[in-house]
């Protein structure tokens, strides 16, 4: 079998977790905050590295399942995130997925994750790397379902 190597550099391929929930009469957003470096105590996506040979699809759950134990949440893919410098460990390419939690689930911290928490949206932390760009991307992308969700 021929190996194919490259003199130049490619980037790391991550995925995060967006995902909503309908509580009351306000719209939430799951984060975590971060268990290290970087970011060490500041609130994220659940999210991660893609293992090799691993789908984007299979990678965001598992980074979900691992650190919130949410499981079985439809998430689609949304938006690819590009931007040279969104991460201080290096050049990274993130896959971001968008869900909406349907069903009651416990979240429980767990992994890179030292706490888990849903957010109002109207009351959110300051959030680490680029996610609070994301986020006003993915609540304008799906303002419509805010209105229409289950309460």
């Amino acid at each position: 079998m021929v190996s194919y190597t490259y003199d130049y550099p490619r980037p790391a391929l991550t995925v995060d977790a967006v995902v909503f929930r309908r509580q009351a009469q306000c719209t939430e957003v799951l984060l975590i905050r971060r268990a290290h470096d970087p970011f060490r105590n500041c609130w994220a996506f659940p999210g991660g590295f893609v293992d090799e040979g691993e789908s984007a699809e299979l990678a965001v759950a598992r980074e979900l399942a691992e650190e919130t134990g949410l499981q079985g949440i439809p998430l689609e893919q949304f938006f690819t995130a590009t931007q040279p410098g969104r991460d201080p460990r290096g050049w990274t390419v993130s896959v971001i997925f968008t869900g909406w939690m349907e069903t009651w689930q416990d979240a429980c911290a767990a992994d890179d994750a030292a706490e888990v928490r849903w957010f109002p949206l109207e009351e959110l932390p300051e959030l680490a790397f680029d996610h609070a760009q994301i986020l006003r991307l993915a609540t304008c992308s799906r303002r419509s379902e805010f209105r229409k969700s289950p309460i």
